[in-house]
């Protein structure tokens, strides 16, 4: 059995001004790194065959600061990377809202039907990440890997092991960063163990 361990990078500095980042990004947070190493702190006892990261800054200083004195080695693929959203990248939330209100709707309504502005369609992001998760099981058909990823990502994942249309791609829970998230995964199929827990983080302010 395969055991993924699944997480959002850590909050960034545009998370914080509710900034698109996308394929872009900003540097971790004081409470971002805060709560990147508290999941260390956590998975400090699970023997990881390896860490599969994000090739985005964000998602790499996080997988770093998880490990902390592991020697885990880090493997960057850009099909986790998260959605490309385009021209909205770097653009906040209120501004897209009100300058391209009928995408920023189908985005978060109806997103097996979302057209991107020079971005990436869902579609596409779930086509990619299973792509990495295939490459992943062909390598590790048992241990414990980490995934350092981002919310787009996450969600395309666990509407694929619930099977789950694209339109339900947004149901609860919401991905937190340094949420944690376990499937496990065996030749006849998976289960997910836990889904964005947040235990870690409970005494951080």
């Amino acid at each position: 059995m395969l055991t993924l361990y699944i997480t959002r990078h850590g909050e960034t500095e545009w998370n914080t001004e509710k900034r698109v980042q996308g394929w872009r990004d900003s540097n971790l947070t004081k409470k971002g790194k805060e709560h990147a190493t508290r999941l260390g702190n956590r998975l400090k006892e699970v023997e990881f065959e390896a860490i599969y990261s994000s090739s985005s800054k964000r998602t790499e200083m996080t997988a770093d600061l998880i490990r902390g004195n592991h020697e885990i080695p880090i493997i960057l693929d850009e099909r986790l990377r998260e959605i490309n959203m385009g021209i909205w990248e770097g653009e906040t939330v209120s501004h897209i809202k009100a300058n391209h209100p009928d995408e920023f709707h189908s985005f978060w309504n109806t997103p097996h039907l979302y057209q991107p502005l020079g971005g990436e369609r869902f579609d596409e992001v779930r086509d990619r990440v299973l792509k990495c998760m295939s490459s992943i099981r062909q390598i590790y058909d048992s241990g414990n890997i980490l995934v350092v990823t981002h919310s787009v990502v996450i969600k395309t994942l666990l509407a694929y092991f619930k099977n789950l249309p694209l339109e339900r791609l947004w149901e609860p829970p919401f991905i937190h960063d340094t949420s944690l998230t376990v499937v496990e995964l065996w030749e006849e199929g998976s289960r997910i163990v836990m889904e964005g827990d947040l235990s870690h983080r409970e005494k951080s302010s």
